[in-house]
């Protein structure tokens, strides 16, 4: 097995043309649960081959670890008695001590060298090396992890930017960020993160991926079976794919760069009405086969405005839709919000689950679909209206997240509104009439 994995390293490091004395250099960008899970994995697989490979990660230091926070991770640490030892081998335990005790504070670049994601506390990774200077992270990388939430990918990305202007050849980006923004000028379209990525750094197209697919981080770590699909340029998601694969991950590859992505976001918008759902209706199979039914056909809709073949991504769409659904952070986000445990004014970057891009993805979609320029026939009332005015549930997920005239309970009455269509006459909607817009995604027709 190990020989496979070393022939795994060869061939990407021939790939990239690297010497014999020149380790291939992999940093991470951005610390969330999927970003750190990532490259834990690329240290676990790879990282016992030190004169090959370098695998590190970079976040952001002085993120302080507040007291209530230092005590369950003491309780996790000493509930595993291999981790317990892995630190007191370490002379890392008595931080962990005197931080339950109060005595003294931890910081989240810190306990992540130990293994430890603030977002993800209960699941330990394995130790990682982490660096807190962007610019000794990413200087002379040739692999560059972005796990960084697509609010913030721009403006760090046009931080690093200036630390490859001499630079003589392209580093490859990997993007793990789902979530998207949208823009209006000159024309409507969305802006996903390996967009931004490239708009901030130039680095060319071909060398910025795509990694999505159905999984949740911890239970990818802890060897779910999972998988996930690359996607972009041939040259290197093909390589890239080999690499990243493992027994419990199986990565595929698909040249369909920007769709991909862009679902990945929009899986988003929905999860955190479901997760209201199953709150406001106490966990109701049928309530939450009703949500589920409409909200797969108002995406099965966007995506013929945004497919040329649509057809292609249902499955993959419904399999990220499903398990985020299922235990994701937007749906955990809509149960708390339905709870009345979080509200809205505490912003969309939580405590111990970090971004929850869905909102800003709900803004994105909505806002975009709303555009006057982009109105079609209504079929029974026959005059103009915009794909968003079709999208009940869309609509009123903007109402409640984003303009706040309604509180969630307003997700159930628009399920119950006695005036909604038939899920499946959305759908043949979309089918009959040609509705892609290239320009949605800033492709030419």
């Amino acid at each position: 097995m190990e020989q496979l994995v070393e022939a795994r390293l060869d061939e990407i490091r021939r790939v990239m043309c690297k010497a014999d004395d020149d380790p291939l250099k992999i940093v991470g960008v951005g610390a969330g649960a999927w970003g750190s899970v990532f490259i834990a994995m690329l240290q676990e697989n790879y990282g016992t081959f030190r004169d090959k490979v370098s695998v590190r990660i970079w976040r952001r230091g002085g993120r302080s670890i507040d007291k209530a926070t230092a005590q369950h991770l003491f309780e996790v640490i000493n509930s595993r008695e291999e981790l317990l030892r892995r630190l007191i081998r370490r002379c890392a335990y008595l931080k962990y001590v005197e931080a339950r005790l109060g005595d003294r504070v931890l910081y989240a670049d810190e306990i992540l060298k130990d293994g430890f994601c603030l977002n993800m506390i209960e699941t330990p990774l394995c130790p990682l090396k982490v660096v807190t200077n962007l610019q000794e992270a990413v200087w002379d990388a040739d692999v560059v992890v972005n796990g960084l939430p697509s609010t913030e990918t721009f403006q760090v990305f046009s931080e690093i930017s200036k630390y490859w202007k001499e630079r003589v050849t392209a580093p490859v980006i990997i993007s793990l960020a789902k979530g998207v923004e949208a823009e209006f000028e000159p024309r409507p379209r969305i802006v996903t993160p390996t967009q931004m990525i490239y708009r901030a750094t130039g680095i060319p197209l071909e060398n910025i991926l795509y990694l999505g697919g159905p999984n949740i981080a911890s239970e990818v770590y802890n060897k779910e079976y999972a998988n996930a699909r690359i996607c972009g340029s041939e040259k290197w998601r093909k390589p890239l794919g080999k690499f990243l694969r493992q027994s419990h991950f199986i990565v595929w590859d698909n040249s369909d760069l920007v769709t991909h992505e862009v679902m990945g976001g929009l899986k988003n918008v929905y999860a955190i009405g479901a997760g209201m759902v199953d709150t406001l209706t106490k966990e109701s199979a049928t309530s939450k086969s009703v949500y589920f039914a409409h909200c797969t056909s108002e995406m099965i809709f966007i995506t013929h405005l945004l497919a040329k073949e649509p057809e292609k991504l249902a499955g993959p769409l419904l399999a990220d839709t499903y398990v985020t659904l299922l235990k994701g952070r937007n749906a955990w986000y809509g149960q708390k919000l339905a709870k009345g445990e979080l509200n809205l004014q505490m912003g969309d970057s939580i405590k111990g689950k970090g971004m929850i891009q869905g909102v800003s993805a709900v803004k994105a979609f909505f806002e975009l679909l709303n555009q006057s320029s982009l109105s079609l026939q209504h079929p029974e009332e026959g005059k103009p209206v915009t794909p968003a005015e079709l999208c009940p549930i869309l609509k009123m997920l903007y109402r409640i997240l984003i303009t706040r005239e309604v509180s969630c309970e307003a997700v159930l009455e628009a399920l119950r509104d006695e005036t909604m269509n038939d899920p499946r006459e959305l759908i043949e909607i979309a089918h009959s009439h040609l509705f892609f817009q290239p320009s949605l995604l800033g492709q030419t027709p």
